[in-house]
């Protein structure tokens, strides 16, 4: 794992000097502590952070180039069929001089062109430049879980794995992009291509970019399909997981250095780390977080999995001050982000760094095998589709015609909520199901001034559009299609990407190798929800192996209390920054708002936590990167970060 960056002239006779990459590279030294390389030539600069993973001689460092010098590649992930790729390489003539997965990409590059993407089957992002074609051609994997940012401006063009490397290259503004802090606000992360700053876009996962004479040529290569299914038992789809899920597992054990996993005590987490015990020959170190809040701490059932599994475990309680560690999350995250798991993923990874270099997740457990109550929710409300849309958009007129009075009591107001979600079409309904502040919220929210800049966005239109791409014939199967490519990519990758590196600590999702997606999607969508019974086939799969407390109880997520920390720990926070002079001559929202918001939840009348949350983080981002004055971690004398615990 690594952070990756880089500029391109688009003058051949303009020349980037190291001392211009420099900049950008040590913004990134907490994703690559371990070294640092730059490669400039003519008009070209490539920059690299390492934290060394896979061979870890110097032989091994980056920016990496091939036989004559002609192809350079910089590069941020993993390759985890590298041997077979590297075997099939050497068979077409390519010598290699290290056994690093990075000169895999070189090689299969000059063998394969832009379809070498297709070649690959792990997590990257990565840059090459070649010099006989003059291109620069940038990549990500297919479900997103590495990152890369780019600008083109008028003269140049500058990428990196965070967009403060960008920002640290000092041509491109920090000017804040108002549809996408709408779109914040709706989803509680910006999607792709957005980016929170004017200019800079996400390269969305699944594509590649080439730039050549200063145009920017985008394709996409990959997408998880749904047909045709496959005709399978029960039983015969279980053989199948298991082995595909016990292979995924396999190769994201390889590693040159320490290696463990997060162990939640959900079924997600658990399955992994019970496949990483049967194929280790000793036991694997398992880490889990936990609260002094009961409702929210699930340390008993990961101590479960870690006794049947025989793991050497370690447990973090997170009692640092949330005011302490938020600011830090801002800065690491480059853009708003309103998932509070954020914050326990953080000091997970913080504590887990001090014992391994690498680590196994669950993350892609709920997206393949449907595990959210909204897969249960949008089939059940379906029903009512067989009714005109038109009729229900009626019905809602009549309603909200009500008196006032009427709306604010039951069974009014419970009648008026149901009607308006069944007059939306079914993309705009599926969104309210995981929406921060809904069009009404935000339209209540924003100052008079400030609304016409964004009238035009329209967030829940991106859910619309996903269903009308997908070719999922089921609908819980499109419900799983659409929160691949939006829920999984832009929150919970960025959130695991971030908070790891920021800790200098690689991530690996098994759930997430594509060959184990492309086989759950083609199975029959009953297999994953069977009536009202999420991630049916996993479990079937794990019943005998996890104990039935572990796959039967509900399920509680990576969850803070955030209603409590409002009312108490960030109290005083939350009123002094949202209510701050600074804060309301932005322009942006209604201050009489943010106060009725601030009121209600303090006095326990309702709870507003993720609102709040959502809106503190937009502030102290807007005062760490507009304002330019928020939390920075330092560097010592030579420019290597500084230890800061929590």
């Amino acid at each position: 794992m690594c952070g990756i960056c880089g500029k391109v002239y688009f003058d051949d006779h303009r020349p980037v000097r190291e001392s211009e990459i420099l900049p950008m590279a040590d913004t990134l030294i907490h994703r690559g502590p371990d070294g640092s390389g730059i490669w400039v030539d003519r008009n070209v600069g490539l920059g690299h952070r390492r934290l060394a993973i896979i061979d870890l001689r110097e032989e091994a460092n980056q920016p990496m180039t091939n036989e004559d010098g002609s192809i350079w590649v910089t590069f941020n992930g993993e390759i985890y069929n590298f041997h077979s790729l590297r075997q099939e390489l050497e068979s077409k003539g390519h010598l290699f001089r290290t056994n690093s997965d990075t000169e895999v990409i070189v090689h299969a590059y000059e063998e394969y062109g832009r379809d070498c993407v297709s070649h690959f089957l792990g997590m990257f992002a990565f840059a090459i430049w070649d010099s006989r074609r003059r291109t620069l051609f940038l990549a990500r994997d297919r479900v997103g879980k590495k990152p890369l940012y780019y600008y083109a401006g008028s003269d140049r063009f500058i990428f990196g794995s965070e967009i403060k490397a960008i920002l640290a290259e000092g041509s491109v503004q920090p000017d804040p992009n108002l549809i996408a802090m709408d779109h914040f606000l709706a989803l509680q992360y910006i999607p792709s291509p957005l980016t929170a700053f004017r200019g800079i876009h996400k390269l969305p996962a699944a594509h590649w970019l080439e730039l050549k004479d200063g145009q920017v040529e985008i394709g996409r290569y990959w997408k998880l399909r749904y047909t045709p299914k496959r005709s399978l038992s029960l039983q015969e789809a279980i053989e199948e997981f298991k082995w595909r899920m016990d292979e995924a597992v396999g190769i994201r054990m390889i590693s040159d250095v320490p290696l463990g996993a997060f162990l939640s005590g959900g079924i997600d987490s658990s399955a992994v780390v019970a496949s990483m015990a049967r194929k280790a020959n000793c036991p694997v170190k398992t880490f889990c977080a936990g609260f002094n809040d009961a409702a929210f701490d699930e340390r008993e059932y990961a101590r479960m999995i870690a006794q049947d599994n025989g793991t050497d475990h370690t447990e973090l309680m997170i009692d640092a001050p949330v005011t302490d560690i938020l600011p830090r999350l801002v800065w690491y995250f480059d853009e708003p982000f309103g998932d509070s798991s954020a914050l326990p993923s953080y000091a997970i990874a913080q504590l887990t760094r001090q014992h391994v270099t690498v680590v196994l997740n669950g993350d892609g457990g709920d997206e393949n095998f449907a595990g959210y109550d909204r897969y249960i929710t949008d089939r059940f409300v379906r029903n009512a589709d067989y009714l005109p849309l038109g009729l229900w958009q009626g019905l809602e007129t009549l309603v909200q015609g009500l008196p006032a009075a009427w709306l604010k009591k039951q069974p009014f107001k419970k009648i008026a909520r149901v009607v308006e979600v069944l007059a939306q079409e079914p993309g705009r309904r599926y969104a309210t199901w995981g929406a921060h502040f809904t069009p009404r919220d935000r339209r209540q929210l924003y100052a008079n001034s400030f609304y016409p800049l964004v009238a035009d966005s329209d967030p829940e239109g991106l859910f619309v559009q996903a269903f009308a791409e997908s070719d999922a014939e089921d609908c819980t199967d499109a419900a799983l299609d659409v929160d691949v490519a939006l829920y999984l990519a832009d929150d919970l990758l960025v959130k695991m990407d971030r908070a790891t590196m920021a800790n200098s600590l690689e991530t690996r999702s098994p759930f997430l190798d594509h060959t184990l997606m492309e086989f759950v999607a083609s199975l029959p969508a009953q297999l994953k929800l069977a009536g009202n019974q999420k991630k049916y086939l996993l479990k079937a799969s794990l019943r005998g192996e996890i104990p039935d407390e572990i796959l039967d109880r509900p399920k509680m997520g990576f969850c803070v209390p955030l209603s409590r920390w409002f009312q108490e720990d960030l109290r005083e926070m939350a009123y002094d920054t949202l209510l701050s002079s600074r804060a309301m001559q932005r322009g942006y929202f209604s201050a009489s708002r943010i106060e009725q918001l601030l009121t209600e939840h303090c006095h326990h009348q309702v709870d507003h936590g993720a609102h709040l949350w959502d809106l503190l983080v937009l502030e102290l981002w807007n005062r760490t990167f507009i304002d330019g004055d928020g939390w920075a971690p330092r560097h010592d004398h030579a420019g290597d970060l500084v230890a800061q615990s929590l």
